[in-house]
């Protein structure tokens, strides 16, 4: 007679079967790191990044341009120093070279240690160019302005990451616990339409991110000082155009979806990519050139774009134009496929 197994074995065998049998675990315990350790190696390859200069167009930015570009492993671009200093703020330079006199200013954030390196290697080349030992008089102008920190980087990403949650988990995923608990029967007996229906889910969740999302602002204002730069109703835009959209593609994805586990892989696997590609916590233009026109057709890129846009840089809606339409554009052709293919059971 065979002797009974272990009931201890017994159980840790069985959670092992059901750990197996569910698709939704197996991708977050195993793909989900590969994944991201792949994009995450993208994004920050062996190799350092060329540090990106700006050179002020101001008397004498030609021979620094020059100096720069004598060595190759500098990206140089000549701007005003407006404009300048705003690709600093925005963190899409690293450092700014302005010429002063017989002499050049460094300016530079503390705390990014991408400036730090920059600063560096652009002093390097210029004495270098120069002829050494530093004949060229320089000095540095360090930056700790409201909008120039990573805070204030950070905080328009994480309201984006909140209207993109908020729209495909408090819509889809109550849309889908509704159909669970038969509550859609019942109002499929009522003499309303579908469109009035999916409508006013949308609606409710639009009507409630717009404050949400200014909470959280000013929260981060009064805890750490971080701009609140733009039109006010240019942002409350913004928000309402990224609040479209992800509520409409939760209204699609929940609009035939019967369990609460297949609605939670499918919103999870939408927003995978955005989480990760999306420049949530670190530019997106970090990724390879090759992926670009992917990471650009990401909505929550083009909404992350837009935030920091208005909050960060005050531009206008003309500037802002392309990711407004991409957004309401994506968010009424996810309403219209979900309007078609709805079922009240």
């Amino acid at each position: 007679m065979k002797s009974p197994r272990s009931p201890i074995f017994e159980l840790i065998l069985s959670r092992l079967r059901e750990f197996w049998r569910e698709p939704e675990a197996l991708f977050w315990v195993y793909g989900f790191p590969i994944l991201l350790i792949v994009a995450l190696g993208l994004a920050f390859p062996d190799e350092a990044p060329r540090p990106a200069v700006d050179v002020a167009s101001l008397p004498g930015h030609e021979t620094a341009a020059a100096a720069l570009r004598s060595g190759g492993d500098i990206d140089v671009v000549v701007n005003s120093l407006e404009v300048a200093r705003a690709r600093h703020r925005s963190e899409r330079t690293d450092l700014v070279v302005i010429p002063e006199g017989e002499g050049y200013v460094y300016l530079y954030d503390p705390s990014r240690p991408e400036d730090h390196l920059a600063k560096v290697m652009a002093d390097s080349a210029i004495q270098r160019a120069k002829g050494r030992p530093d004949p060229v008089m320089t000095r540095g102008e360090t930056v700790k302005l409201p909008g120039s920190r990573y805070i204030d980087w950070l905080l328009p990403g994480l309201v984006g990451m909140n209207i993109m949650g908020g729209g495909l988990w408090g819509v889809g995923f109550v849309l889908v616990d509704m159909r669970v608990r038969k509550l859609l029967k019942r109002f499929r007996a009522t003499p309303m339409r579908r469109s009035d229906f999916l409508l006013a889910i949308l609606g409710s969740r639009v009507a409630f991110m717009i404050p949400e999302v200014f909470t959280i602002l000013l929260i981060g204002k009064l805890l750490f000082g971080a701009p609140l730069g733009g039109a006010p109703l240019l942002l409350a835009l913004v928000i309402l155009a990224g609040s479209i959209c992800f509520c409409g593609l939760g209204l699609l994805l929940a609009c035939r979806t019967e369990r609460l586990e297949t609605a939670s892989g499918l919103t999870n696997l939408a927003m995978m990519p955005m989480w990760i590609l999306s420049g949530i916590f670190f530019s997106a233009e970090r990724f390879p050139d090759a992926i670009q026109p992917f990471v650009r057709a990401l909505p929550l890129t083009q909404l992350n774009f837009a935030l920091r846009g208005v909050i960060l840089e005050g531009q206008g809606l003309s500037d802002i134009a392309f990711p407004l339409v991409m957004l309401v554009g994506v968010g009424g052709i996810a309403f219209a496929l979900a309007l078609r293919w709805f079922r009240w059971t």
